[in-house]
């Protein structure tokens, strides 16, 4: 298991757990939902297909230790909220620790974003995996942007990732 995931940790309202198979149905309405995938290019346009990719993506870097997603379950409901975690990325010819996070439209304006969000910033630097982590959002991806913001992340450049046009927020450790 990549020492990167949040395996069996725990926020506020949130279980962290490596996603599964079985996750795909309850993940699919990410991608059904035009507004989830509205800032990023390049996404297979069918929602089993842009789900399939993203899962197939998330079980390649478990295997070959770059981190990855961690299912979000909720501890009041049992449901799969979203997905986080920290992600081995390289951006620019540099290779750092990202934050990535996404969660489902029904739990969009909850705050679960940013309560898995901080909890993967704290594990990473409680466990000194990196100095700073960045996370890497759409340059018109405003509610991420704020989520990131939230996080005591800071702009710090603007960038091309993937053929997307971005914004690199970060936040130093200490």
């Amino acid at each position: 298991m990549s020492k990167f995931l949040l395996h069996n940790q725990t926020s506020e309202r949130l279980l962290f757990r490596k996603l599964k198979a079985s996750d795909f149905d309850d993940w699919l309405p990410f991608y059904r939902n035009p507004k989830s995938t509205q800032y990023w290019e390049g996404l297979p346009k069918d929602p089993v297909e842009a789900c399939k990719a993203q899962f197939d993506r998330v079980f390649e870097r478990y295997e070959n230790n770059l981190g990855g997603m961690n299912g979000l379950i909720s501890k009041e409901s049992g449901e799969l909220v979203g997905i986080c975690g920290l992600l081995v990325q390289t951006v620019d010819n540099i290779t750092e620790l990202e934050i990535g996070y996404s969660v489902l439209p029904k739990y969009w304006r909850q705050g679960f974003a940013f309560e898995a969000a901080q909890n993967c910033k704290e594990f990473a630097f409680e466990n000194n995996f990196a100095d700073s982590l960045i996370s890497i959002i759409h340059v018109d991806n405003v509610p991420s942007q704020k989520v990131a913001q939230k996080n005591g992340m800071y702009l710090d450049k603007t960038t091309t990732y993937k053929n997307n046009p971005v914004h690199i927020f970060r936040v130093n450790q200490g």
